[in-house]
């Protein structure tokens, strides 16, 4: 095996970790985005802020990564919601295509009845409460709901 071939394969590899799909996978998802881009852009018009290649770019970095689209966003210096767009349309443009479709429950139940590992997220999110208009809802008792009264 000659340098190249080696450097190539490296190339493949880092490749790979950084974006989750082998170079080949990448080069068949960016044909099907320019296929659709060019069939919704036919006409013409003004031309988008990201290449297709940058939309998959960033979509795949969203799903190995999970940055924040804020990051993502200013490292390709659009918004936040450019960055989201891109995301929605690669991820739809590829589901709707069929080539990149992810099995469902059914086939994974099928493979095996036992179950060896959940994974759940529980990650404390913060909940906006009303400032304004809550009093109707609101009995203004400083006591926890599960607090035990001790009227038993």
């Amino acid at each position: 095996m000659g340098r190249g071939k080696k450097a190539q394969d490296a190339k493949a590899v880092l490749f790979k970790r950084l974006y989750g799909v082998k170079p080949g996978t990448f080069h068949k998802m960016l044909s099907i985005l320019q296929k659709e881009f060019d069939t919704l852009h036919k006409n013409g018009g003004k031309p988008p802020k990201l290449t297709v290649e940058d939309k998959l770019y960033i979509a795949l970095k969203y799903l190995r990564e999970y940055r924040t689209m804020d990051s993502i966003a200013a490292e390709y210096g659009v918004c936040k919601g450019t960055v989201c767009l891109a995301i929605q349309w690669a991820e739809d443009t590829l589901v709707k295509d069929g080539a990149f479709a992810l099995p469902g429950k059914k086939v994974l139940k099928r493979k095996s009845d036992t179950i060896e590992y959940i994974v759940v997220d529980v990650t404390e999110s913060p909940i906006n409460r009303p400032k304004e208009g809550q009093k109707k809802y609101y009995s203004g008792k400083k006591t926890p709901h599960a607090e035990d009264t001790g009227n038993n």
